[in-house]
């Protein structure tokens, strides 16, 4: 059986698949959020350019997709019919890549983590591990560092008035 599609076609259907910014890293985004989780996005000076960084936490969360990064699940395990050998291969090779970056990971003092896409639908038991994530996690390496809330000696700031000098 052949492709369904010509070259030309395959390859725009292709450009439109998004590398990052996708809806389950948007989801991830927002229940971070909500748990009052500090991050950044896609540090490219780290192995594999994580979605989401907790630099305090020394955690890095990838958002996979599961058809393309291979996961066990229903849609994970769905091989295309047109073009099954290439497929195979590509998905074996985000396996392979995705294994070799979270060891890196590992041996630079990293935990890894991995969000399927598939774990998305269930929101409740997702914002429950990650709050699980945060909570083993010290907020710093650093014994004792704590920031007052308030910073003492500014004027304006312990509910009197302002000087008006």
């Amino acid at each position: 059986m052949g492709d369904v599609y010509d070259a030309a076609k395959r390859s725009a259907v292709m450009r439109q698949v998004k590398g990052t910014g996708t809806g389950p890293e948007r989801t991830l985004r927002r229940l971070l959020t909500g748990l009052g989780a500090r991050y950044r996005l896609n540090r490219r000076d780290l192995p594999g350019s994580p979605d989401i960084v907790l630099p305090g936490r020394r955690l890095a969360i990838f958002a996979h997709g599961c058809f393309w990064h291979g996961h066990d699940c229903a849609r994970g395990a769905r091989v295309p019919k047109a073009n099954r050998d290439y497929w195979l291969a590509k998905v074996g090779r985000n396996r392979a890549r995705d294994a070799a970056v979270g060891a890196r990971l590992a041996e630079t003092g990293w935990r890894v983590e991995v969000v399927w896409e598939c774990e998305m639908k269930n929101e409740a038991a997702l914002e429950a591990r990650l709050a699980a994530l945060l909570d083993r996690a010290p907020l710093s390496s650093s014994p004792g560092r704590r920031v007052s809330a308030v910073k003492r000696g500014h004027k304006g700031h312990e509910g009197g008035a302002k000087d008006t000098k």
